[in-house]
């Protein structure tokens, strides 16, 4: 009957059944993979064995969002909510802080729906509940720790943009439902933005309606665009970091950086004793060929160094990548979107 039969839980034959944790040390944390994954289960129960035993142990939570010190509309909250859109998570003004202090803080619709079991299950362990609202148990003070509103504003709406396309390209893959996607829509209008937003969307879908191939953007730190496309030698996104690198370090577009007559070895390598369909070089096979020239090319070796300036830029791609492309861009610290598209094999 967890958690609304609230007699039977607080009692030993609910939390009482619960085996009880020994613990030496005067703070211990419980942490768990995921939502729903039984941390609070774990919590309440522990304080009623504390203090079925004369231990009283006292409870409190972080999370990270929604930081309930800002707006219940700031793009950071409304980031939050994208994020979890799978999850149904909606944030709310938490009413019990603002009956028991006249003051708005935010807060989420799980914590809140379960605050009046939770009040009940203190006043059943000691008497009284310590906390007179979900936002009081909370101890996260990131909200006052922001000291650019801008840069976070801006970062939290990529962040919304992000998990749209996460959410379509899943859609696309029969990974989720209509409704996440649906969702974070909605939530455009409460960021004000539209996809537009995040400039290399646009720049990308523009060079593919030019070339009609598959093409890539990157934002590099300095605001500059980057585009590249789909080639008989290079994926989109492996002619993108390509591109992006010469551009860093100062090279002219037309210097090839690897020649011809070493891609097309990797590419026999690929389709011949691999069995790939696809001949075209990876971010990974890219970025090891490169490694490998640099020892004695000046020019790869300058462009191998300005890998780490990719850091914290945004790249789209007008085709679903695959998982070694992802796993690259992940690793260089680049933001990713994809169109929901499928490469069309030839």
């Amino acid at each position: 009957g967890y958690p609304t039969n609230v007699d039977l839980i607080d009692s030993e034959e609910g939390f009482g059944r619960s085996d009880y944790v020994e613990t030496w040390r005067p703070l211990v944390i419980v942490t768990a993979p995921g939502p729903g994954s039984g941390k609070m289960a774990v919590c309440l129960s522990q304080l009623y064995n504390e203090h079925k035993r004369g231990i009283e142990a006292g409870y409190a939570k972080f999370e990270t969002f929604p930081v309930w010190s800002l707006p219940l509309k700031h793009p950071v909250n409304i980031a939050y909510e994208a994020a979890t859109a799978d999850l149904n998570d909606v944030n709310m003004i938490d009413p019990f802080h603002l009956e028991a202090y006249g003051k708005t803080a935010i807060n989420y619709n799980r914590d809140i729906e379960i605050f009046p079991v939770l009040n009940s299950l203190f006043e059943g362990i000691y008497g009284k509940n310590p906390y007179k609202s979900p936002t009081d148990m909370g101890v996260n003070m990131v909200g006052f720790c922001i000291n650019d509103d801008d840069v976070c504003c801006d970062a939290s709406k990529n962040e919304i943009i992000r998990r749209y396309y996460t959410a379509l390209n899943r859609f696309a893959q029969g990974e989720s439902n209509e409704g996440e996607v649906n969702k974070i829509a909605l939530l455009f209008k409460q960021a004000k933005i539209d996809t537009s937003y995040r400039r290399p969307i646009k720049a990308a879908k523009e060079r593919a309606e030019r070339s009609g191939v598959p093409c890539s953007a990157i934002e590099l730190a300095d605001g500059t665009i980057i585009t590249a496309e789909t080639s008989a030698l290079l994926g989109p996104s492996a002619a993108l970091i390509l591109n992006a690198v010469k551009h860093l370090a100062g090279i002219d577009h037309s210097v090839k950086l690897i020649p011809q007559d070493m891609i097309e070895p990797i590419q026999n390598t690929k389709i011949n004793y691999l069995r790939s369909r696809n001949p075209r070089l990876h971010t990974d096979e890219v970025l090891v060929a490169l490694s490998v020239l640099s020892t004695h090319d000046e020019n790869c070796h300058r462009a191998l160094e300005k890998l780490p300036e990719l850091y914290g830029c945004q790249v789209h791609s007008t085709v679903m990548l695959g998982e070694v492309d992802h796993k690259i861009f992940k690793k260089l610290g680049v933001g990713l979107t994809c169109d929901p598209q499928k490469k069309v094999k030839n």
